[in-house]
């Protein structure tokens, strides 16, 4: 049944390739710039991060690399 399991968060938190490019969801992006989700809805919310990312047909945030090395370097930046 744990094999199961984790089979199923695998599949169901993948990146996917589209038009040759690597895309991850919000959480998986999440989990690899180091923040949570709550932090990034409310970085959006603030105007921290732009929200110009593109979506799926479900209307779902799509990331590449890209867009997580952007948020990353918000992590780590220093405030004044």
């Amino acid at each position: 049944m744990l094999r199961r399991l984790d089979t199923y968060q695998e599949k169901k938190h993948m990146s996917m390739i589209i038009e040759q490019k690597k895309y991850y969801r919000t959480k998986e992006a999440c989990l690899k710039a180091g923040i949570s989700k709550a932090t990034f809805h409310r970085w959006i919310k603030q105007g921290v991060i732009k929200d110009d990312f593109p979506k799926d047909r479900r209307g779902w945030r799509l990331f590449s690399e890209a867009d997580i090395a952007d948020i990353k370097r918000e992590v780590y930046k220093l405030s004044p």
